[in-house]
């Protein structure tokens, strides 16, 4: 918490009309995806560092664990953080840490370690991010807010994917270094990373723009274990909110699959299309078309009241994802893809909108989205724990789509048989 007098010198305007609400929603959309998009493009590039140093097939589950870790940790800490500082600075800040991330797999030290410290930046921007919404806007425009945050995310992990997947593809990145005249020793994967960095600086100089809002931003507390403490009976209120507790188990779930498939398309385009990991990682785009697509109609077509009532297009997700084993096209895998892609939007979107309108009102926003994160990301972290040690197992590809695809489908459907018809027990 020691980070408002070092950045003391950081200048913003503030929020004093509708037009520079707008200013600084469209800058908050800027960051944001210059952040995702560094995000996304540096795991393929991460992912291509341990190919060049023989890591075994089972780190690259880990690596992403390595990542998330922070999330799961620092959890009582960051709400706090992102609540007693503007939004914008949290997310300045935050980016800064994920660029030092990328100096250290520069500086050659073990990949693992230096995707956490990117990690450690992004757990401490995440609360900010989607918090910072809640502070511009109302709520009948949460909805609304969220598919264009989430759109724009999405639209990064697409830019992100080939971006990554381009720079790390040797014969490419190799014409790039000679173009540029580079000791030929740098490898695809470092001038990724080093491509990275500089997006990364982009997001950043956005933040500096983030005009701040009418809200008084003090810590709760300096002491640790107050935070702890704060944390827990945070999540204790959430999940005992009857419409916290849902959207907070559906987001749960999704962002566990959701980080797991990804990882599951790499291995399967390996496997049924032949792909290299550089082509792997662009197909991966699709996914994220689809969600954009999702978003996009679960905006127009979803009320945030109503939001409990897409739950069945999360099993339906879930079985969607089983059809993956037989297909052997490019083509029928880009279709499949983009269907996962488009039920994941919506029916995620509504619901994180929901959860976040929920834990707005319960206890602030960046401390019910350190709850959400903190339980999102053991969802993670279990499942990319399964997910490692079926490779350590040597499980084929299909039957680890199996696994995923029926675990989906059958907690979904138990999630709606708990709560598809009990949205009223709770008032939005």
């Amino acid at each position: 918490m020691i980070a408002a007098p070092i950045f003391s010198c950081y200048k913003t305007p503030s929020i004093n009309h509708t037009n520079n609400v707008k200013r600084g929603f469209y800058t908050i959309l800027a960051a944001q995806f210059f952040s995702a998009l560094a995000d996304n493009a540096l795991l393929f590039a991460a992912i291509a560092l341990l190919k060049q140093v023989h890591a075994p097939a089972w780190h690259t589950p880990v690596l992403q664990q390595a990542f998330i870790v922070s999330f799961i940790l620092l959890a009582p800490f960051v709400g706090a953080f992102a609540d007693s500082l503007p939004k914008g600075r949290v997310m300045f800040i935050s980016n800064g840490i994920k660029m030092a991330g990328c100096l250290a797999m520069l500086a050659g030290i073990n990949p693992l370690l230096a995707y956490g410290l990117a990690g450690f930046g992004a757990a401490a921007y995440s609360p900010a991010k989607y918090g910072i919404l809640t502070e511009f806007l109302p709520p009948d425009k949460l909805v609304w807010a969220n598919s264009w945050m989430e759109g724009l995310t999405v639209a990064a992990i697409i830019f992100g994917a080939v971006v990554g997947g381009v720079l790390i593809t040797p014969s490419i990145a190799h014409s790039v270094l000679q173009q540029l005249q580079v000791p030929a020793q740098v490898t695809p994967a470092e001038l990724a990373i080093f491509v990275i960095f500089f997006i990364y600086l982009l997001a950043a100089i956005f933040n500096l723009y983030i005009p701040l809002v009418a809200i008084e931003h003090k810590p709760l507390s300096r002491n640790p274990a107050f935070l702890v403490k704060d944390f827990a009976h945070c999540f204790r209120l959430l999940w005992k909110d009857p419409l916290g507790q849902v959207s907070l188990a559906v987001t749960t779930l999704f962002w566990g699959a959701g980080a797991t498939l990804r990882l599951l398309v790499l291995a399967w385009a390996a496997v049924a299309l032949h792909y290299s990991i550089g082509d792997a990682a662009k197909l991966t785009a699709w996914v994220a078309v689809g969600i954009a697509l999702g978003s996009i109609l679960a905006a127009r077509f979803v009320k945030l009241e109503h939001a409990v009532n897409v739950i069945p297009v999360g099993i339906a997700m879930g079985l969607v994802v089983l059809m993956m084993i037989p297909v052997s096209s490019p083509l029928l895998a880009i279709v499949l893809l983009i269907t996962i892609g488009a039920l994941g939007g919506f029916f995620v979107v509504p619901m994180n909108a929901l959860l976040q309108h929920r834990g707005h009102l319960l206890m602030g926003a960046g401390r019910s989205i350190a709850v959400q994160n903190f339980n999102e990301n053991i969802s993670i972290f279990l499942m990319l724990g399964l997910y490692a040690l079926m490779e350590k197992l040597d499980f084929s590809v299909n039957a680890i789509i199996l696994v995923f695809g029926m675990l989906m489908a059958g907690i979904m459907s138990l999630l709606y048989k708990k709560h598809g018809h009990d949205q009223d027990s709770g008032k939005i």
